[in-house]
């Protein structure tokens, strides 16, 4: 049996149901006026939109608790629209799409560990690890001198992502990417 929730309990993270939809506290902040109630404002993540709501709660209302699943899975490989994880613990396979993948797409490549988050068995988001390392399979040569600048180049990386790269990077550079930003941290 899933938790149940008091408005006045929630914190970060937090994962309830709410009209039919999944949300997630993503800033909450409780509010004591000096005339009438107390109240919670929250910005609330719909998990499965991707929308972003604010709204305030009485500190008493109940909301039964989300259970989101995660599974570490492991990307194997794309055939045309579909994208083929396997579970690392059952092996088994699950087919998602590029609505599925979302973002996720631009920093992922065949082999790497993911973790799929489901709700009642649809999975509605994936995610990358943290940092990402990926080869840089074509770019502009710099131009030597140019080290003024503070701009950028596009770079295609081996999954076919482009990103924006100091000038320095070359074909045939490993660069991890920061996938919670998109940006370029380091070459490796």
């Amino acid at each position: 049996m899933a938790e149940v929730y008091m408005a006045g309990d929630f914190r970060n993270g937090t994962t309830f149901e709410m009209d039919g939809n999944v949300f997630k506290v993503v800033e909450f902040q409780h509010v004591k006026p000096g005339k009438g109630s107390a109240f919670v404002r929250t910005k609330l993540k719909n998990v499965i939109t991707g929308a972003v709501i604010e709204k305030t709660f009485n500190p008493s209302e109940k909301y039964p608790g989300a259970e989101i699943e995660k599974r570490e899975m492991q990307y194997l490989y794309a055939d045309g629209d579909l994208y083929y994880f396997m579970d690392n613990e059952t092996y088994e396979q699950i087919p998602l799409n590029k609505e599925q993948l979302g973002d996720a797409l631009k920093y992922i490549k065949e082999n790497m560990n993911v973790k799929i988050l489901s709700y009642k068995g649809n999975v509605f988001s994936v995610e990358p690890p943290m940092f990402v390392e990926l080869e840089v399979t074509y770019t502009e040569p710099g131009f030597s001198g140019n080290t003024t600048t503070t701009s950028g180049k596009p770079a295609t990386l081996e999954n076919g992502y482009e990103i924006s790269v100091p000038l320095f990077i070359n074909i045939g550079d490993v660069i991890r990417i920061d996938t919670r930003t998109g940006e370029y941290m380091e070459r490796v």
